[in-house]
């Protein structure tokens, strides 16, 4: 009997302790009680709710789990499961667990309210904004549905609903986390930038050492060419955490802006060390050694960047494909080049820029064939096209096709007429025509005259 006593002693602990902010000691307190009595549910989903708080996501899901296998029902620790899910970036198991949690209780509005962030996540925006209107129907959190529904909103390019969302949040409850920073963010897009910095500057009066915020303030400025107010926001996360990886990374990107090359440099290689699977950075060391002129050194960064893009394709959006695929064309890797290229014209095959791109490749690789094949298809989408209008005199020219090479070469200066690589291709065929008409009136005299 006293080991029971015990555990109910070391609860009222936890609780002592979680309410004055130790969360560790805790945590402890509840471990200990679980020890003498692993089978009350609620011990368990409060030892979730104490790591969660603690940041510690995973083992709070865990304690979850445990509680949920003693009461299978029990509409609060459904819901913890959603979220838990949620921030372990799952959102599939998380619509799950919430559409439990609204069929123990449908009179919740909760399950709704993140299964908006869900769905969202998932790329289902209908459903998502299927989920929010039901949220509104309901008395619940109607603050973090409009902040939800304006991810959704961002993520398809809406800014303008974003923010209007995002107003209303903040107007319904002021201290939601990073509620301003959003509606930054949603004006920025919009080109709204003063509003924006003032929006981030409020945030960060709420919580100064966010560094989300700062993070996000930074790169505003830097879209603003406020360069120095930018350096000293990325420096102050870094004041914060000293490893930020992500700050050093916008330090590294500042100092190529300004072609501080050597700064630029060391700071992406730091990146590098702290964080091998930061997504941009590859990318930025190959440039750099592009433009400092040391192919070989390009390349070994380009190679490793292949390798995570055959690995995690679908990481990369169009943007990062573009630059890979121009990167290693500048690297003198067309094959390769062409590869990501294809990746990027499957994903978007009514997009000339990315055609145009893939028949560079293709030409510079030496297969003409290819190279016209995907020049051709640019030139349906846009027939007023002027590279590849180049393009396409071009290989006419070296496949003899002297007619087509002129046809193609016209058009192009009619759009164009003071191209520099358009005339000379044009001084090229008056050359040619030159002297296709010497040879056939050397032809004429050779021949044997009849009387």
């Amino acid at each position: 009997m006293s080991d029971w006593i015990d555990a109910e002693q070391h609860v009222e602990r936890a609780h002592e302790a979680y309410e004055a902010g130790r969360l560790d000691d805790a945590a402890s307190h509840l471990r200990q009680a679980l020890s003498v009595n692993p089978y009350r549910a609620e011990w368990h989903f409060n030892l979730g709710l104490t790591l969660e708080a603690a940041g510690k996501i995973e083992d709070a899901r865990q304690a979850f789990t445990e509680a949920h296998a003693l009461e299978p029902n029990d509409y609060h620790t459904l819901l913890m499961l959603g979220v838990s899910s949620l921030r372990l970036d799952d959102p599939r198991s998380a619509v799950g667990w919430l559409d439990r949690a609204q069929s123990a209780e449908p009179d919740k509005a909760d399950p709704f309210v993140y299964r908006v962030e869900a769905h969202s996540r998932l790329g289902d925006h209908e459903q998502a904004e299927h989920m929010f209107y039901r949220a509104l129907q309901l008395e619940g959190d109607h603050a973090l549905a409009y902040a939800n529904i304006a991810e959704s909103l961002m993520d398809r390019g809406e800014h303008e609903r974003a923010a209007s969302c995002l107003k209303q949040a903040a107007s319904l409850d002021p201290d939601l986390p990073r509620v301003h920073a959003r509606l930054a963010a949603a004006h920025s897009e919009l080109g709204r930038h003063e509003q924006a910095r003032q929006l981030y500057l409020r945030e960060l009066r709420q919580a100064p050492g966010d560094i989300d915020t700062l993070l996000d303030l930074g790169c505003l400025l830097v879209d603003m060419s406020r360069f120095a107010e930018a350096s000293e926001k990325f420096r102050r996360v870094l004041e914060i955490e000293s490893d930020q990886s992500d700050a050093h990374f916008y330090l590294g990107d500042l100092a190529m802006r300004q072609h501080r090359q050597k700064e630029a440099l060391a700071a992406f290689r730091l990146v590098l060390r702290l964080d091998p699977e930061h997504p941009d950075v590859v990318r930025r060391l190959a440039r750099l050694a592009l433009q400092e002129g040391e192919v070989g050194e390009a390349r070994k960064f380009l190679r490793r960047e292949l390798r995570r893009f055959r690995a995690e394709e679908r990481e990369y959006d169009r943007d990062d494909l573009d630059e890979l695929g121009r990167l290693l064309l500048d690297a003198r890797l067309p094959r390769e080049a062409a590869g990501v290229f294809t990746a990027l014209v499957d994903r978007d095959p009514d997009r000339a820029a990315s055609l145009q791109a893939l028949a560079a490749a293709h030409f510079q690789t030496g297969d003409r064939s290819l190279g016209m094949d995907a020049t051709r298809r640019v030139l349906r989408l846009n027939g007023n096209h002027v590279p590849a209008l180049h393009n396409m005199a071009l290989a006419c020219v070296q496949e003899r096709q002297w007619g087509k090479a002129r046809h193609y070469l016209d058009h192009a200066l009619r759009l164009e007429p003071d191209d520099h690589a358009l005339r000379r291709l044009r001084l090229t065929l008056r050359v040619h025509r030159v002297y296709e008409s010497v040879r056939w009136m050397l032809r004429r005299r050779r021949a044997p005259r009849f009387g």
